[in-house]
């Protein structure tokens, strides 16, 4: 099968780990990062910044894919902002999953997400577009993940339940069964999660309540 040509958006630490994935995945070749002005010509992991956001109705024209490489951690407004534009111009934003993650043949994933090492995807599970289900995450049976959320390292989230939008969950955190969280809501390393949440805002501890900022 022939490779597609990929660029990625974004070149900061996460971009490091969506190569790594992406060499391994083995369906596509790197052709260059597209960051702000000031770091054109640097390069990494090898590859070489070549552009920034702009540039990419050119990289459509040539048929290239493109990889949203930006990390999340308290906003996906980033995120959200680049696959917004690349939808404007019809890009091709890939669906990545690593060779060493398990995603059932019954689950659905969105578009423009990827998948790392070691995730665990179940039965009848759903991913919205432009996730990241980050190293070793466990999404189990009948759960809705929302768009443009990050399920970081180590998070459980249990079964049958609904996340939704732009929600980050953070490392080793857990969800327990039958949960729903509303849009925009953080949920801090470590945390337990056993009761349903709807307002948005920051929400750490065992078990998990909102952080007063």
């Amino acid at each position: 099968m022939k490779r597609k040509k990929l660029i990625l958006i974004g070149g900061g630490g996460h971009c490091k780990s969506c190569i790594d994935v992406i060499e391994q995945n083995n369906q596509f070749d790197i052709m260059g990062i597209l960051d702000h002005e000031n770091l054109f010509g640097t390069d990494v992991l090898g590859y070489k910044v070549i552009g920034s956001d702009i540039d990419i109705p050119k990289y459509v024209n040539l048929s290239y894919s493109f990889m949203i490489a930006v990390g999340q951690i308290r906003s996906s407004t980033v995120r959200q902002r680049v696959f917004n534009e690349l939808s404007k111009y019809n890009a091709d934003i890939a669906t990545i999953v690593s060779p060493r993650a398990y995603v059932s043949k019954h689950a659905v994933i969105g578009r423009g997400t990827i998948i790392m090492h070691n995730v665990i995807v179940n039965s009848s599970a759903i991913v919205g577009a432009n996730c990241i289900l980050n190293t070793g995450s466990n999404i189990e049976h009948d759960t809705v993940i929302g768009n443009h959320s990050h399920i970081s390292t180590f998070a459980v989230i249990n079964g049958d339940c609904k996340i939704g939008e732009g929600v980050f969950i953070g490392s080793n955190a857990t969800i327990s069964n039958n949960i729903h969280l509303g849009n925009n809501i953080v949920i801090g390393t470590g945390s337990v999660v056993v009761k349903n949440i709807k307002a948005q805002g920051v929400y750490v501890g065992n078990p998990a309540l909102k952080l007063k900022i």
